[in-house]
Order: structure tokens, then C-alpha cells, then sequence
């Protein structure tokens, strides 16, 4: 495939399949080690565009603390970062600010959090920007509103491998900030984090810089266990695109993402005697025991339309059903694409959610599926009727998985 010149971009409106534009051994080299390239004026209103929804979230969050309180009755909104502090955040919170077993507790003990189930890399961020930042939650928005900046310009520079349109990158950006599920990237979670590390890894990979993508990634299995995920594209794609016999050099640096995992495995093991203490926390607290795909699909179909759940129970169970849906479609073009280590990445993730007692966390993942934002900007960017279609249809559920999340109903 020949490099697609400038000139040539500005005069072919067509979008092609969802391909990388090849990147020029001299680009390679002149690029390697300069990961935040200067800002461009598209990085500068991607940026813009980041802000204007930070701040449409933040005036949500306000909002909801106002008119759909806990009580109806209530006189007082309560504290303004409150809407912030929900479910998995005061297990980030926990272990931040108490460690993984304070006092000698532990999975041993009725009450148990399991909160060895989440790694250790947002907390130890957290526990680090609460040195300079007195308040827990606001330094969780902090981490959490710089890692999503990063991520973003990230994002901008991947969709121009991919796509030689001069809006892809804007519009790549446009449609992850707009989705359902884009509220997680403004909280104290860590989705924010682990795209600011993955997403530069990924561009790291495609300009050959292996010790710096291998390094980015172990920084991101730190932060979820979808780092190894990542590191197995990463592997793919270091095998797919090894020529020469110099380009196995690098090989080693791939191992590097399956430390940290390893390590906490060690540490978890060291304070509770099990060497699979994470996976069982996951069990016991949020029943991922394994299950064959066809049952977790049934047991959330029940949950979600056979009036077995509540009403806010059973929402959010369709929604996991339809992000299912979704992640299998993406699979299924990426296969068909022939792009493999994508194809690996987003799929682990599905084996790992999609084979449980039920389906959790599936819409929330989407955030992490690069592919999926850069395929649906090709799409717009060639049929503006799917983009009206798709902006229609996302703005409602993105505001309303916002007032979910916000008003402390996301589970039920």
C-alpha cells in the first residue's frame, strides 16, 4: 500500500475500510521518542471539545444533586463533589487511603469489600495526587481530567493512521466523548488512566518504538487487567509486522506488560495465601465465576426482560446485552478487516466479561475499544445520515447513563 500524500487526502472524500495508513521508515525515526508531538490546530479544538464536556458533565452532576436527591423531602443538596463518589470508587477510595488489608482484614472476614479485585495503579495515583490535593474525590476528578486529555490527543493521532480524512481524528474524539458510557471518563475511575497509557502504546507499536509501547503497557496493566489484553495485541502485532531479522530485537520488551500483573499476584498471594485471590475477589463480589458464553448470555437475558430485577436492574441488563451485541459486530469487522491484533484485544475482553454469571461492566468497556470509535468515524465521516442518526441516538442514552451514574442508581 503506497503512503497516501497530503494533497491526495484533501482530494479524496472516500473513507476506506478500517486500515492503517502505512508510516514511513524516515517518520518512524524522526517521530520515536517525541510521543506528544507539538499540538496542531485540530489537537487544539479536540482539546476544546474535551473541555466543553468536562464542563457539561460537571454542570450535570450539579444539577442532579439539586433535582433528584435521595430523599424527596431533603433541604440540602449536600456536598458538590458528592455525585462523584459512587460504587467502585470508594474501593479506589479504600485502598488509596487504607491499603488492601488494613489492620489485618481481609477475604477472611464477613464484611470483606474484596478490594483486592481492582489493581493497584489508580489507587497508588490517587494516594500520590492527594499529597498536593487535601480532597480524595477531587484528586480522583484531577487524575482522572488529565489522563482523559491525554487519551484524546492520543486518540487523534491513531484515527489519522487509520483514516485519511482531515476530520477523522475531531470526529474519532467527537464520537468517544459523546458516547453512552462517557460519564466514566469524568469520574474517579480509572478508564481515563488506562486509555492515557494504552492509547500512546498503541501509537508507540505502530511507529516500531517497542521498548516504549512494552513500558506504556506494563504502566496500564497496573491500572486493569485489560492491559494484558493489550499486551497480546501488542504481541500480534509485533509478529505480523517483523521482517527483517533486526526487527525481532525488541522481542524481549514484550514480556514486560505481564510483570505487573504478576506482581500483584505475588503480593496478593504473600498477605493471603492464594495465588488466585484477585480472580476469587472478582468472584465473590461480583459473581464472575466462569461460565460458558451461552449461559451468561441466557442468565442476563432473564435479568433483563423476564421481570425477574427490578426496573433500574433490569435497564442496565439490556444495556450490557446491547454493548455485547455491539462488541461482537466490531469483532466480527475487524476480523473481516484482517486487523488481527485489534481483533485479539477487543475479543479477550469480551471472553473475559462475556463468560461470567452475568454480563457486568460491558458498556463501560466500550470506552476502551479504540477500534470501535475509529470504525463508527468512518462511517460518519462517509454517510452523513448515520452521523445525524448516531448523535441522535447516543445523546439521550449518554444522558441518561450520566443521571444514572450521577444520582447513584447506575446498579438499579
Amino acid at each position: 500500500m503506497s503512503v497516501i500524500s497530503p494533497r491526495s487526502r484533501e482530494k479524496t472524500p472516500p473513507i476506506p475500510p478500517l486500515l492503517p495508513l502505512p508510516v514511513p521508515r524516515a517518520d518512524r525515526r524522526r517521530l520515536r521518542g517525541r510521543l506528544p508531538l507539538p499540538l496542531s490546530a485540530e489537537d487544539r479544538d479536540v482539546l476544546w471539545l474535551y473541555l466543553l464536556t468536562r464542563t457539561a458533565l460537571w454542570i450535570t452532576a450539579y444539577g442532579a444533586r439539586w433535582l433528584f436527591p435521595a430523599d424527596a423531602d431533603t433541604r440540602d443538596a449536600g456536598p458538590v463533589l458528592a455525585p462523584f463518589e459512587r460504587w467502585d470508587w470508594g474501593h479506589f477510595l479504600n485502598v488509596a487511603r487504607d491499603g488492601y488489608f488494613p489492620a489485618g482484614s481481609g477475604p477472611w472476614d464477613a464484611e470483606w469489600d474484596n478490594r483486592e479485585a481492582f489493581f493497584p495503579g489508580f489507587p497508588l495515583a490517587l494516594r500520590a495526587v492527594h499529597t498536593v490535593v487535601p480532597s480524595w474525590t477531587a484528586a480522583g476528578l484531577l487524575i482522572s481530567l488529565v489522563s482523559g486529555g491525554i487519551a484524546v490527543l492520543a486518540l487523534v493521532r491513531i484515527a489519522r493512521l487509520y483514516l485519511p480524512d482531515a476530520n477523522a481524528g475531531r470526529r474519532t474524539v467527537q464520537l468517544l466523548l459523546l458516547s453512552p458510557c462517557a460519564v466514566f471518563l469524568a469520574t474517579g475511575y480509572s478508564e481515563a488512566l488506562f486509555l492515557a497509557l494504552a492509547l500512546p502504546a498503541w501509537l508507540a507499536a505502530h511507529r516500531r518504538d517497542w521498548p516504549l509501547a512494552a513500558v506504556l503497557a506494563a504502566l496500564a496493566t497496573t491500572v486493569r487487567v485489560s492491559g494484558l489484553f493489550l499486551a497480546a495485541a501488542l504481541a500480534l502485532h509485533f509478529v505480523l509486522t517483523a521482517r527483517a531479522r533486526s526487527d525481532w530485537r525488541p522481542l524481549p520488551w514484550l514480556a514486560l506488560p505481564a510483570l505487573p500483573a504478576a506482581m500483584y499476584a505475588w503480593y496478593l498471594h504473600a498477605r493471603t495465601g492464594d495465588w488466585m485471590a484477585w480472580k476469587h475477589a472478582q468472584e465473590r463480589g461480583w459473581y464472575r465465576h466462569f461460565h460458558t458464553p451461552w449461559d451468561a448470555w441466557s442468565n442476563t437475558w432473564e435479568s433483563a426482560f423476564d421481570q425477574v430485577q427490578t426496573t433500574g436492574y433490569a435497564f442496565m441488563f439490556q444495556a450490557e446485552l446491547l454493548a455485547m451485541v455491539v462488541g461482537l459486530a466490531l469483532v466480527a469487522l475487524l476480523v473481516r478487516g484482517r486487523r488481527w491484533p485489534e481483533a485479539a484485544y477487543v475479543g479477550l475482553s469480551l471472553w473475559a466479561l462475556g463468560t461470567s454469571y452475568w454480563y457486568q461492566s460491558i458498556p463501560r468497556a466500550t470506552l476502551l475499544w479504540w477500534p470501535l470509535w475509529i470504525t463508527l468515524a468512518a462511517w460518519t465521516l462517509r454517510s452523513p445520515r448515520f452521523r445525524t442518526a448516531y448523535f441522535c441516538l447516543a445523546a439521550p442514552l449518554s444522558t441518561l447513563f450520566a443521571l444514572t451514574y450521577l444520582t447513584g442508581r447506575w446498579a438499579g
